[in-house]
């Protein structure tokens, strides 16, 4: 009996680091977004998206025996890799989070991912960065993305054009990878549909003046200008210089330029003008309009996707009866696509119950999540125009 009991003594031992491993009273999630730089002012909400699932998970009491779960946010700057870096190692190595929900612009987000989730094992869910090039990004299966690739947006922003009889257009593009990648994109479909590129040149964040770039736009010419840039930056920089000059009068915005600032700095300098962004008339994103009730912009870019990518890592923590990144990367896919029960914004303490008890789930989520190949979304897209000042939805793509 008394070996037994020894026996049973040395197994408690060795298994009691693995349980608090794998279950802890709390659990830390990071949130590393562009609080300050070119995109501030959409990353509030989806800050509040994100948090607001992780929330709901924790009031469920549900996540692994009732962890708590305590988000922690870190500025990416979206511009500056170094900043990124550093922020995304405190988070890590300082703060001990156990998954990333971010980062927001691309370039920020492949240098977050290569030199820190992936040589520390940390799963990271991005609800905006699109650019194609991080789909072929070596990510050991820690990466994925609620938000599609640009590769997408390219072909719909070409549709959208193509539907207005818009057949020339100048283009402009903010240079780095999101701003670079958006652009191929959508020139290679824009011409392989019939239309004329005019121009194809980038700018600059962080100028004061963009006289120069909006001259040799208006050389080029065209029916409308494109701006694949930041709202709060040089993309922002270029329409008001386009506007004082009366180069154009007419502007096609992808996702990075449209938000509330667009509205609030231009608008009915901008009748005419057209867009879109990851978006979808889900019955999903209508139960998370419902459910934030005004405490923030829940249909402000990239919003919804930043919920849904808080509550994939969650519950494959669930699924993984386990908060260790290792273990719980490989139920993502399985919980964002069928077969399974459907779940919507609001039923994320059901979901976790259904996990418990060992049923499958479809995590449908606010933007219709499917995830494709590399871990990304299959993409759905909100086109707007504006009108009387105002963006206004035209359809969903």
């Amino acid at each position: 009996m008394k070996k037994l009991l020894l026996a049973g003594a040395a197994l408690a031992a060795l298994t009691a680091p693995a349980l608090a491993e794998s279950h802890m009273s709390e659990v830390k999630l990071g949130v590393i977004l562009g609080f300050t730089g070119p995109i501030e002012s959409l990353t509030p909400s989806m800050a509040d998206g994100a948090e607001l699932a992780m929330k709901e998970v924790t009031d469920s009491g549900k996540l692994l025996g009732g962890a708590k779960v305590t988000p922690v946010r870190a500025d990416s700057t979206c511009v500056d890799a170094g900043a990124a870096t550093a922020a995304a190692e405190r988070l890590i190595t300082a703060e001990g989070v156990k998954g990333i929900v971010g980062a927001d612009c691309s370039g920020v987000t492949g240098a977050i991912l290569t030199n820190v989730a992936v040589p520390n094992g940390v799963v990271m869910i991005s609800p905006s960065a699109t650019s194609p090039g991080l789909s072929e990004t070596e990510d050991n299966g820690l990466f994925f993305r609620t938000a599609p690739s640009d590769a997408r947006q390219g072909v719909v922003m070409t549709e959208v054009l193509m539907e207005q009889g818009i057949k020339s257009v100048a283009l402009t593009y903010t240079n780095n990878d999101y701003g670079k990648g958006l652009a191929d994109s959508f020139q290679k479909a824009f011409e392989a549909a019939g239309g004329n590129v005019t121009i194809s040149a980038a700018h600059e964040d962080g100028k004061a003046d963009y006289s120069a770039e909006v001259a040799a736009l208006a050389s080029a010419g065209g029916d409308r200008l494109v701006v694949a840039g930041y709202i709060d930056q040089g993309g922002g920089g270029i329409v008001r210089g386009a506007l004082d000059a009366g180069a154009f009068d007419t502007f096609h915005f992808p996702d990075g330029m449209i938000g509330q600032a667009l509205e609030d700095n231009f608008g009915a300098e901008l009748t005419g003008s057209s867009g879109q962004h990851p978006g979808t008339d889900s019955e999903g994103a209508a139960m998370f309009t419902d459910m934030v009730a005004g405490a923030f912009d829940a249909t402000s870019p990239f919003t919804p996707e930043s919920y849904d990518a808080a509550a994939l890592i969650l519950l494959a923590m669930q699924a993984a009866n386990s908060v260790e990144p290792a273990d719980y990367k490989g139920k993502i896919m399985d919980l964002a696509n069928a077969p399974g029960e459907k779940i919507y914004p609001g039923e994320l303490g059901k979901a976790l119950e259904l996990i418990a008890a060992g049923t499958d789930i479809d995590y449908v989520g606010a933007t219709a999540v499917e995830l494709i190949g590399p871990g990304e979304s299959a993409g759905n897209y909100r086109e707007i125009t504006f009108a009387d000042g105002k963006i206004e939805t035209v359809k969903y793509r």
